[in-house]
């Protein structure tokens, strides 16, 4: 699917939602929502106000965090809080972005998504007639092969 497509599709869930709560639609609203559907991996709220100003759209982290919120509630986007980390966020595509797990490494904390289609599968085995799972997500943590490589060089000295 085009990244405009996407933009169009996020607009309309916007726009549905903002009307069911009734919300205001701002512009401040869809400028933010179209440069997170920009935005390819997670991002902080920090590099998405950073990509704002090198668009010239000034926007006040106070807007940023509450707009962020109201895309979390209308499932636009999921907020990941990785260890001690500040919250990162990512765009929802469809159900299925949630379905992938997450590699956080403890020392720089780089995350890499990676897919587990069999985890997807015992999970679904999983039978519950009080709860319908929409989808998973985990975090796995440890050390990235860059930071390996440092710690393996740092103890040879």
């Amino acid at each position: 699917m085009s990244d405009d497509r996407l933009k169009d599709e996020a607009r309309d869930a916007l726009t549905r939602f903002l009307e069911e709560q009734h919300l205001r639609k701002t512009p401040e609203r869809y400028a933010i929502l179209d440069k997170v559907f920009e935005m390819s991996q997670h991002f902080y709220i920090d590099s998405l106000q950073e990509s704002l100003e090198k668009a010239s759209y000034h926007v006040c982290k106070a807007t940023l965090y509450n707009a962020m919120q109201l895309f979390v509630d209308a499932g636009l986007v999921r907020k990941h809080q990785f260890d001690n980390q500040p919250a990162q966020y990512e765009r929802v595509v469809s159900a299925q972005t949630g379905n992938h797990y997450h590699l956080v490494c403890r020392r720089c904390g780089k995350v890499k998504e990676a897919k587990a289609p069999e985890m997807l599968k015992e999970l679904t085995k999983v039978k519950s007639r009080t709860f319908h799972a929409e989808f998973y997500s985990a975090y796995v943590y440890g050390i990235c092969s860059t930071c390996m490589r440092k710690i393996k060089k740092e103890s040879k000295q």
